[in-house]
Order: structure tokens, then sequence, then C-alpha cells
């Protein structure tokens, strides 16, 4: 199978099922976000690879699961209006998330205040993977059929969420320092 097809070299793409849309369309930039989110997220969990922790192997699996979830909103977000989605999204998904979000949040020190992205390698990639999702949110928003949409856009909140804890999660199993915001009054 070649890898390029030279169909989008005049500035469109394809949608799910085919039809044709500017490179720049909204549908196009929210699922391209979800991608690049994705690949954050990838870059994040390889700076783990090498490092020791007695619950790796259970957040690597629970990463997984985000990515492959993320992976099917960016499918979703693909698929034309009038169109059936081939994988819906569940409300499920969503308290998945809640889960684990109150799952990790129950072993983390409260927050005091605004932390910088810092710390362990891993958990700032997080935190960097957090702000594209977020991104990938508003541009999910920007949708047309966005009311079709609003369990894409809803996971992609609580996904936000999701990987600010995790990357706090990581700093404390790592021992990496959560740098607080200093408040500058000058």
């Amino acid at each position: 199978m070649r890898i390029y097809t030279r169909s989008g070299d005049k500035g469109t793409t394809s949608l799910v099922y085919g039809r044709r849309v500017a490179k720049d369309d909204a549908r196009v930039e929210a699922y391209g976000t979800c991608d690049e989110a994705n690949s954050v997220i990838g870059v994040a969990l390889s700076h783990l690879l090498e490092v020791d922790w007695s619950e790796k192997e259970y957040f690597l699996q629970k990463m997984y699961r985000v990515q492959t979830l993320l992976f099917h909103v960016g499918a979703e977000l693909s698929t034309p209006e009038d169109r059936e989605v081939a994988w819906k999204l569940k409300s499920s998904h969503i308290e998945e998330l809640e889960k684990q979000i109150d799952e990790w949040s129950a072993d983390l020190p409260p927050l005091k205040n605004f932390i910088l992205p810092s710390g362990h390698i891993a958990s700032s990639s997080l935190h960097f993977a957090r702000t594209v999702v977020r991104r990938a949110e508003r541009m999910a928003v920007s949708i047309d059929d966005n009311e079709r949409h609003h369990l894409a856009i809803s996971y992609l909140n609580r996904l936000s969420d999701f990987l600010f804890v995790a990357a706090r999660y990581v700093n404390k199993e790592l021992k990496g320092e959560e740098i607080p915001l200093q408040v500058d009054h000058e």
C-alpha cells in the first residue's frame, strides 16, 4: 500500500465516506488536532518506557485506552453530518475518565494555587497534550453540526482534566517537582 495518494495536493482532503473538503475546514482542524494531541500523549508515554514504578503498567494501560478513544473521537469528528458514525462515543467513556480522575486525585496533595507545567518530562508532556486537547475541543465546538458532537466535546473537555491529573500523578510517582505559579506584583 502506498502512503501518498496525491489527492490532497490541491488543498482538499477526504472525510469518512469520501466527501472532499478544504484542509482548513473546521472539521479537519478538529480531528487533526485530536491526532496532534494523540501524538503528544505518545511522546509523554515514550518518556516513561525506561522508568520503573509499581503502577507504571496500569498507568500505561489507561493512557493507551485514552489514545484509542481519542482516535475514535477524531473519526467521529471526520464523519459528515449526513452519514452514520461507524463508532459511537458513549457517556460511559466520559465516566471512565471521571473515575480515573477521582482515583488518581485521591492520591494527590490538594492544590493551593495554580501550578506551572514542570517536573518530570513525561509530566510536562502530558500538560502539553492537555493544551492540545483544549484546542481540539475549541475546534470541535466550531463544527456546524456540533449538536451531533456534544459527546465528543464533553469527552475532550473531560480528557483535558484527565491529562492534568495524570501529569500531576506522574510527578508524584516519579518525584517530579510541581512548581507553583508565582504572583508577580511588580
